[in-house]
């Protein structure tokens, strides 16, 4: 596994427009202030309304933008609802005649225990409650096919688009007892891999990449930090997670990518999971795999 190291300078984000969505809280809203302290113009969804006006109010409040280009624009956004979500780039096309680059933060943590125990015949007849997944995978499933289509609105010639995705250490790694958010981080995961080699051909032309953070302070993980604190594991701010975003942002050549944040420093994964393949599957089923995906190219055909 390769540690990255991002790259980039106070310019790469100068006058770049970004759409952001979670940007209220956490790792989103710390996004959003250092693209905006970078020089982006920034427009983010929420449901948090009253933490996203703040947000916004203050960075405006430090900026040299005026009333009719403001640098940071909030719009109340819900993922789980399509139209919400059409909303928010609308605002941002509106507001700025393009879009630069995506990045999908909205995400909830487990709610209650879909595998209790303590269920009865009586207790499953009832379905549990699917928002976990409505919110981290659906709601990237939805920013992402939008994207697709805005990146590509008012592009000038071989400018470069991109779609970061934010999913988790629990993407690719076992996290007992978050069975519906493992379930969906998993799924962003997959998300990124059947678009990484779909999105950069024409005529989207655009890249796409993960981020998967471990333990982060945020809101999310109130529960468990101070244990996690006090057995002295790593922790990431969400200002760290959010400087590696904009390392991924920043660089053109970066597609398919997924980062895995520790303690303030990252790894790249996907690399050395393809180029150790044919010793965890085995030689003979590798190549006989590898061809099967030469074949099957960017996906394409599938619904033709």
């Amino acid at each position: 596994m390769a540690q990255y190291f991002p790259q980039f300078t106070p310019d790469s984000l100068k006058e770049k427009v970004l759409v952001i969505t979670g940007g209220s809280n956490g790792i989103g809203a710390n996004l959003v202030e250092y693209c905006c302290q970078n020089g982006a113009y920034v427009c983010f969804g929420d449901t948090a309304v009253r933490e996203g006006d703040q947000l916004a109010k203050r960075l405006s409040a430090s900026s040299h933008s005026s009333p009719s280009h403001p640098q940071v624009i909030f719009c109340e956004t819900n993922v789980t609802e399509y139209k919400s979500i059409v909303n928010l780039f609308d605002t941002t096309l509106s507001a700025y005649g393009h879009i630069d680059h995506v990045i999908a933060c909205a995400g909830i943590m487990e709610i209650g225990n879909w595998f209790d125990p303590n269920l009865t015949l009586e207790d499953v007849r009832e379905p549990a409650t699917t928002e976990v997944l409505d919110v981290n995978l659906g709601g990237c499933l939805s920013v992402t096919r939008i994207a697709s289509v805005y990146l590509r609105h008012n592009r000038p010639k071989n400018a470069d688009r991109s779609i970061t995705l934010i999913s988790s250490v629990a993407g690719f790694k076992e996290s007992p007892g978050l069975f519906v958010y493992q379930a969906s981080k998993h799924g962003v995961l997959g998300l990124m891999r059947a678009l990484r080699l779909y999105l950069p051909s024409l005529p989207f032309q655009l890249r796409i990449n993960t981020v998967c953070p471990w333990m982060t302070t945020t809101g999310m993980v109130k529960g468990v930090q101070n244990a996690w604190i006090n057995a002295g594991m790593p922790v990431n701010s969400p200002m760290d997670v959010a400087r590696i975003i904009v390392g991924l942002l920043a660089n053109p050549q970066l597609n398919g990518k997924s980062m895995y944040v520790e303690g303030g420093r990252a790894w790249e994964i996907e690399a050395n999971i393809d180029r150790l393949e044919p010793e965890w599957l085995g030689e003979e089923p590798s190549r006989s795999l590898a061809k099967g995906q030469a074949v099957l190219a960017d996906g394409s055909d599938w619904v033709k």
